[in-house]
């Protein structure tokens, strides 16, 4: 039986504390379940980000999406994860990634690495907060027991085998970087791409005594009469792609409600993603989505 739906927003643009929390209020009144922050250079701090939206919010989880692992030391992430664990009440997810813009790391005076390095960097990462974390002498101590839920962004193989072992949730990006971009650019994995990876992760977690949420990040959701024209910006981005493969990647959401809704069912059988997030340029247009889906 296929798990529930998940939503999530993940909120992208600074803003004041009076902005900020009425945006929060929003994600919530709007019934997402899980209010998130991205981890990059001109966007809002993550962990003070969330404390705040703690404060402003009863109900959703609050989730990093995804912390960029190269720009933190593991110490001192554990101590960011506990503390804002604890003033979250518990509310807090973890998500982590290997980042994947080199512009961000040459700004920030912080090496790079090759991928492979930076998975290594990301591994070391993840059992380093285990062992920290799992430590009742470790201070300060986060609330939820038996820990913090980890959600890893994955791709390649070796991370998809660090999801597989270590995280609650798997992340898939539906996307892979562009080699010698700088930027972070990436392009879109086709739906058959995607079903491949997912297969190839059923495969590395087969061994799990509880299965991880399967979670995918939409990049688009356009409610329309006219698919054919809510895609075509995206075209000229993905020459490669027909118009009917752009239709078919499950990171972009276009159609009537009916036909959004009954696609992201089918992606729910076709893949097993129960976690859907959404950019916030997009948090309103996918709320009547969101609410047909609960519905059902």
């Amino acid at each position: 039986m296929s798990r529930p739906f998940r939503f999530g927003v993940n909120l992208m643009t600074s803003a004041p504390a009076d902005e900020w929390s009425a945006k929060c209020r929003r994600a919530e009144e709007l019934g997402y379940d899980v209010i998130l922050v991205p981890d990059h250079l001109g966007m809002p701090a993550p962990f003070p980000a969330l404390v705040a939206a703690a404060r402003a919010t009863e109900r959703p989880r609050l989730g990093t999406f995804v912390l960029n692992a190269g720009l933190w030391n593991p110490a001192l992430l554990a101590r960011e994860v506990a503390t804002a664990d604890a003033l979250t009440g518990g509310r807090l997810e973890l998500g982590l990634g290997t980042g994947y813009v080199r512009a961000e790391h040459d700004a920030a005076g912080l090496p790079f690495g090759t991928p492979g390095e930076r998975v290594d960097h990301l591994r070391r990462t993840v059992e380093e907060l285990e062992r920290l974390l799992g430590d009742e002498e470790h201070r300060p101590r986060p609330v939820q027991r038996p820990g913090v839920p980890l959600l890893i962004g994955a791709n390649g193989d070796r991370m998809l085998e660090l999801t597989a072992r270590h995280a609650a949730i798997a992340a898939f990006t539906g996307g892979r970087s562009v080699r010698g971009s700088t930027t972070g650019q990436v392009v879109p994995l086709t739906a058959e791409e995607l079903d491949e990876r997912v297969a190839r992760y059923r495969e590395l977690a087969a061994g799990r005594k509880e299965p991880a949420e399967l979670n995918l990040l939409i990049q688009m959701v356009v409610v329309t009469e006219d698919r054919e024209a809510a895609v075509r910006p995206v075209l000229e981005h993905v020459p490669h792609l027909t118009t009917d493969q752009v239709l078919e990647l499950p990171i972009f959401l276009a159609g009537t409600l009916e036909e959004i809704t009954a696609q992201v069912r089918a992606q729910r059988e076709r893949y097993g993603f129960t976690y859907l997030v959404v950019l916030e340029p997009y948090m309103e247009a996918f709320a009547p989505v969101l609410r047909a889906l609960r519905a059902a």
